[in-house]
């Protein structure tokens, strides 16, 4: 079927967020004001409908009108390594799959089972921000391989200070972000045997998100560090349906260890989790059913990035955009105004009455940047940025 992502579903009423939660966000000190009229863009959660199988697959779990203690039953594991192999070629075994309830749960669950307080974890900022509050909370120490970010916009690793820290015998782990998130970048296959290797050769284990694997731009290729590793005894990978399918109220993570002694040690720190019957109908729903839906999304997506990019240049040419090779988020640079980031700040979020999310929130290196979700209908999108342009258009 077709779907129209331009239409605007009323989302006020409905306990979420991003368009209740104004006393929570304001209380996180994300913005100063929020009232009817704003148009919140800060988190990755999609203002569009899922799936009609998957609606109609969650109707069926209603209509039986029981909701007590559920299993993980085969088919729930089947549609999980049916989506990697037919998606992304990558085998899965039944065994190697751990339910998590989060993905941000699962990270804190990896750092406090695999290292001790003191010991060396690597990020790579500007990232994601909770990498940064899963170390510091758990009293590990940072240890930031900043990503590179040339003239154009385009980041990549810094090799030689990677592969600096990972040799320090106090370093044990390494969190990947791909897609990366802020920046967009999907590490290449290059990039991604030989962050392994440096790994795996200084006894580093690897967390690899990989949430956003499926959200990318119809001309690209996202690869799992687990299918170019020689060995994946290092590596665990964290999967879900949340970002891909906008299921993120339905608690649903895949956590792929294929060392059996590292998948008994996670799981004893996590301890079981049972699922909603909604998650696995869900589940099973989406990785069934799902693709007709996503390859139209993403190329909604695609169409509402190409958007933004043209109305910056003719609108707003001093904020540098580029479009990014995944996630549904852009990285824009504000620095070509001279203002400052609370300057910046006040413009959008109180003037404008947009909530994005300030770069500084993801490491020093996103001081300048704002970064924005954009996978809501294109006319908010577009009267978002109509604002933010009304707001900087006196600028000199």
């Amino acid at each position: 079927m077709k779907y129209n992502f331009d239409e605007v579903v009323n989302r006020r009423g409905t306990y979420s967020i991003k368009w209740d939660g104004g006393e929570v966000i304001k209380k996180f000190g994300l913005t100063e004001r929020y009232d009817e009229e704003t148009i919140p863009l800060f988190t990755a959660d999609m203002d569009l409908p899922v799936p009609q199988p998957l609606i109609d697959a969650l109707h069926k779990t209603v209509d039986h009108r029981i909701f007590g203690y559920s299993i993980f039953p085969d088919e729930y594991f089947e549609a999980i390594q049916h989506w990697f192999k037919k998606r992304h070629d990558w085998e899965i075994k039944k065994e190697e799959i751990i339910y998590s309830p989060g993905t941000v749960h699962a990270l804190n669950i990896a750092v406090r089972a695999f290292t001790n307080p003191g010991e060396g974890v690597i990020i790579q900022r500007p990232v994601y921000p909770p990498f940064t509050a899963a170390i510091k909370a758990n009293k590990r120490e940072l240890l930031n391989n900043a990503l590179l970010c040339d003239e154009e916009g385009y980041y990549q690793i810094d090799f030689t200070d990677f592969e600096e820290k990972a040799k320090d015998e106090n370093t044990k782990m390494f969190i990947l972000c791909n897609p990366h998130n802020p920046t967009g970048r999907i590490f290449t296959k290059e990039e991604l045997q030989k962050l392994s290797d440096i790994c795996a050769a200084n006894h580093v284990l690897i967390v690899a998100d990989e949430i956003h694997g499926d959200l990318i731009r119809q001309n690209q290729t996202f690869i799992p560090i687990a299918k170019v590793a020689e060995n994946t005894d290092h590596i665990i990978t964290f999967t879900a349906i949340n970002k891909t399918f906008n299921l993120a109220g339905l608690h649903c993570t895949n956590v792929i260890i294929t060392n059996s002694k590292l998948r008994k040690a996670f799981t004893s720190v996590m301890g079981n989790h049972l699922p909603s019957p909604f998650t696995v109908s869900a589940l099973v729903s989406v990785y069934h059913d799902g693709e007709e839906w996503l390859e139209q999304l993403k190329e909604y997506i695609d169409g509402t990035m190409e958007w933004v990019v043209q109305f910056l240049a003719e609108k707003m040419p001093r904020v540098k955009v580029r479009i990014p090779e995944g996630t549904y988020i852009m990285w824009m640079d504000f620095s070509g105004y001279g203002l400052t980031p609370e300057d910046v700040h006040d413009r959008i979020y109180n003037k404008a009455n947009v909530i994005l999310e300030d770069g500084k929130m993801f490491g020093e290196e996103g001081l300048n940047y704002q970064r924005i979700c954009i996978p809501s209908p294109r006319p908010m999108i577009q009267e978002a940025f109509e604002r933010m342009a009304r707001e900087f258009e006196n600028v000199r």
